[in-house]
């Protein structure tokens, strides 16, 4: 059933901390973990994220010291770096709305007064609130990179241990519009890794759910 195959495998997964440097994630694989990134649910459906995919061992051993030297970084078969846009424009929104339109074979001026609601929504909120809004978009779509993994037995590890501000200069993020969020390595645990026999620690759920 997949019930019991959605739990078995969230019971599998954990925050890999030592990945098996010899084994990669296939291109399929990869492919279906873009899928479900680009398939992410996302306020107003606009996307105010990038993911890069760092594959450069170069690059990645430049990150590995600005993310507290953490070994997952170069690693493991991939990594991955969810960053967010610092500010959405009129015209980010416009260009949304031409999609939609196009996407779904609708006369763009139906979509006039969604268009308009968003842009009146975004108006409102201060630079601060728009970047603190565009990412915490980020952490829905590490929440659907982490479910797609565990049922593909992909080991992925979130990250927030890096200094942003140097990452962000590395990667040149700012000249883009782009702030780094997460960092999350995918691959396989080795099997040297201290914490695979590990039990997961977690509340009861009459402690953590209550109904009323």
């Amino acid at each position: 059933m997949m019930n019991n195959q959605l739990i078995e495998a969230l019971e599998w997964r954990y925050a890999c901390k030592k990945f098996d440097t010899e084994k990669h994630v296939s291109n399929t694989d990869l492919e279906t973990i873009l899928d479900s990134i680009q398939l992410t649910p996302s306020s107003y459906g606009l996307q105010p994220i990038k993911v890069l995919l760092i594959e450069s061992k170069e690059l990645r051993e430049q990150i590995k010291p600005i993310a507290w030297n953490q070994a997952q970084v170069v690693d493991a078969s991939h990594l991955l770096v969810f960053c967010h846009y610092t500010a959405i424009t009129p015209a980010d929104v416009d260009q949304h709305v031409e999609l939609m339109a196009h996407t779904r074979n609708l006369p763009i001026e139906k979509l006039h007064g969604f268009g308009t609601h968003v842009k009146a929504s975004i108006a409102n909120m201060d630079a601060d609130h728009v970047k603190q809004w565009t990412g915490k978009q980020t952490y829905i779509a590490l929440g659907q990179v982490l479910l797609s993994c565990a049922l593909l037995k992909i080991d992925a590890t979130p990250m927030e241990g890096f200094d942003g501000e140097a990452l962000n200069k590395l990667l040149d993020l700012p000249n883009k519009g782009l702030s780094a969020s997460l960092l999350c390595p995918i691959g396989y645990r080795h099997a040297e890794d201290p914490y695979i026999a590990v039990k997961k620690v977690r509340k009861a759920k009459d402690i953590l759910f209550e109904t009323r």
